[in-house]
């Protein structure tokens, strides 16, 4: 028997007859990996789940908690998701350019993760507007997001680097490692303890395949080299899976992402902005656009150089995009809940009908 505890496994309700907890711990189209008190099974949706939800949100992904149908000789059955304390989402363009998108939809890329491990190396691709951009939807998941600048072996001199990402986010910690000799990672034990779980999150290239494969002490994930034009890699994760490491912690490793687009962000934005929203409560008029108002704070700030204007566009281009995806996302999730609440009073009606 399995104790689902080491797995993160709290009781908050007790399952109904016939069914048993587990956690997700891989997906692959439609078919789930789930370790339950019985061991690793293999497991799909119910049919009902097709039926009750509403967005893609509803759909159980890696690091859920569910009650199913344990089958030992086949299938088991998902039959119901549990509250997640905790999802990292981003924004689905399904391929289209954000000019002819019609509708944008959430995916949620993780959940029930105590950390976000926002993985960056130290190469040429290095950027701190996109740490930024991780940082908040990571505030937004309702964890704690810790930076990990990787290949730090490569880097003679990385502390102008560092000193970047702690003025960006001073709340925030971050780590210089090497995957490759092993420097700093003792430094990641204080997050790596038994019971918690880190999701990994980063583009092509980074290094989380080295850095999982150092933490578990030993090769589970295949490592791809990087091209020297643009130290970019192809993708090595090519699905999320959840590994339990040695230290009694669980890492949640996702495919490398292109382009992270922001979903469902205004809190996350406000937390990593907040000395820029203070800003607008200091202004003459409450609805100042901080462009020619007399009496703007903000444009005070930036004639007076204490809000840098790289911060100010940051701030600007977050909350134009988080907008442009709340437009296109709400008439989707609104038209299915009607959509749901009709079939459900149908329902009702023929259930009523009968004698």
């Amino acid at each position: 028997m399995i104790d689902l505890k080491q797995y993160g496994y709290i009781e908050v309700e007790t399952p109904p007859v016939g069914l048993i907890p587990g956690r997700v711990t891989e997906l692959q189209r439609e078919q789930f990996t789930v370790i339950t008190e019985q061991g690793e099974v293999t497991a799909v949706l119910k049919g009902t789940f097709y039926h009750t939800a509403v967005t893609r949100e509803d759909f159980p992904c890696v690091g859920d908690f569910v009650f199913l149908q344990y089958n030992e000789n086949g299938a088991s059955r998902i039959a119901k998701l549990l509250p997640r304390r905790s999802k990292f989402s981003r924004a689905d363009y399904s391929g289209h350019a954000a000019g002819y998108v019609k509708t944008i939809l959430e995916q949620v890329v993780a959940t029930n993760f105590d950390y976000v491990f926002i993985v960056s190396s130290l190469n040429w691709d290095f950027k701190v507007s996109r740490i930024m951009r991780y940082l908040t939807q990571a505030r937004q998941s309702s964890s704690q997001p810790v930076v990990i600048l990787t290949k730090a072996d490569l880097i003679p001199d990385f502390s102008v680097t560092l000193s970047e990402v702690q003025k960006i986010a001073p709340d925030v910690p971050v780590h210089a490692v090497s995957s490759h000799t092993g420097s700093g990672l003792d430094g990641l034990s204080e997050y790596l303890q038994p019971g918690k779980t880190v999701v990994f999150l980063g583009m092509s290239g980074v290094g989380k395949s080295s850095l999982l494969n150092a933490l578990m002490n030993q090769e589970v994930m295949t490592v791809k080299a990087i091209r020297e034009a643009d130290s970019r890699g192809r993708h090595t994760t090519t699905h999320r899976q959840l590994f339990m490491l040695p230290s009694g912690a669980m890492v949640i490793d996702t495919p490398g992402m292109r382009e992270l687009g922001l979903f469902g962000a205004d809190d996350g934005i406000s937390a990593g902005f907040n000395d820029v929203e203070e800003l607008f409560t200091q202004c003459r008029f409450n609805d100042c656009r901080h462009q020619t108002e007399p009496g703007c704070a903000v444009l005070v700030a930036l004639a007076g150089g204490s809000l840098a204007p790289e911060h100010w566009e940051r701030y600007l281009v977050q909350k134009r995009e988080n907008k442009f995806v709340d437009d296109k996302s709400r008439s989707l999730m609104n038209k299915r809940a009607w959509e749901k609440s009709i079939a459900m009073r149908h329902k009702g009606k023929k259930g009523g009908n009968k004698k």
